[in-house]
């Protein structure tokens, strides 16, 4: 075995988390579940398959990630979905390493799926992450949604041989429930970074964003999905902007009527 911990965050993935600890088993002897209170069988899944299951509240997917990563029983960590399964590729990859640089933190390539298309143009056809690195150096971002590593400026980056394969969506549907799902979480951290609603994030990057996944990164090959995909990423960009837009004139609309509150508060102490 590898002397690395996967670490999984869950909620309801009883449909799903078999068959990626299936895989995990075939790396390493320490596999962490961080279920945010699953009312289906995760809990009982996991437990079956020998992991170590904690239930912890949700605080976000970088919160509960680092949750994980505080409990993991080695210092290396391998962070995953429970609807991400590792090739076999992959699996001989990450047992070829020594693991003996901190300072190295690891990419993997993904092979993304609608349903059970593989997609392999658009956006979702590039996709790539770091997500082997050893917790001493690294740790993730706790924003609301789109959580990210911070890595040290010295860290360096290797990338494995072989696939993560992302089971991410059954249809269209559900894609469009994340993007709405999503599309709203990332308004909501926009309007706490302080980033402004302007013309061009309103109305040219969602047409750009199809644009760049159906044309420039040749979605057009995936077919249907890959239109579908393409449409998706339009509403996303287009929905969260309108939904800043939306909050900040909230925030302002509460603002004004604070002001004047204060003001009129004010003049009575006067009077």
């Amino acid at each position: 075995m590898v002397p690395v911990s996967v670490v999984i965050i869950t909620k309801n993935e009883a449909d799903v988390i078999a068959q990626c600890i299936s895989a995990a088993k075939l790396i390493t002897d320490d596999i962490l579940i961080i279920d945010n209170y699953s009312t289906d069988e995760t809990f009982n899944i996991a437990l079956a398959e020998g992991c170590r299951v904690y239930q912890k509240n949700w605080d976000g997917y970088g919160a509960n990630k680092n949750k994980g990563i505080l409990l993991a029983k080695y210092d290396w960590v391998l962070s995953m979905d429970a609807d991400e399964v590792a090739d076999l590729e992959l699996v001989l990859s990450l047992h070829s390493l020594k693991l003996d640089d901190a300072g190295m933190v690891y990419d993997i390539r993904f092979k993304s799926y609608f349903g059970k298309k593989l997609i392999r143009y658009g956006n979702w056809g590039r996709d790539h992450h770091i997500r082997l690195f050893n917790r001493t150096q690294v740790r993730w971002s706790e924003p609301n949604v789109h959580e990210t590593l911070i890595l040290p400026e010295q860290i360096r980056m290797q990338r494995l041989e072989g696939y993560m394969h992302h089971y991410s969506v059954k249809d269209s549907n559900e894609c469009i429930s994340k993007a709405l799902y999503y599309a709203r979480l990332s308004a909501e951290k926009y309007l706490q970074t302080g980033k402004k609603v302007n013309t061009i994030n309103l109305y040219i990057s969602p047409v750009f964003g199809f644009i760049k996944s159906y044309i420039l990164f040749l979605g057009f090959l995936d077919g249907k999905e890959g239109l579908e995909l393409a449409k998706i990423t339009y509403k996303n960009k287009w929905l969260k902007y309108h939904y800043l837009n939306r909050l900040e004139n909230n925030l302002k609309k509460k603002q004004f009527i604070k002001a004047d509150l204060a003001v009129d508060y004010a003049n009575r102490l006067a009077g």
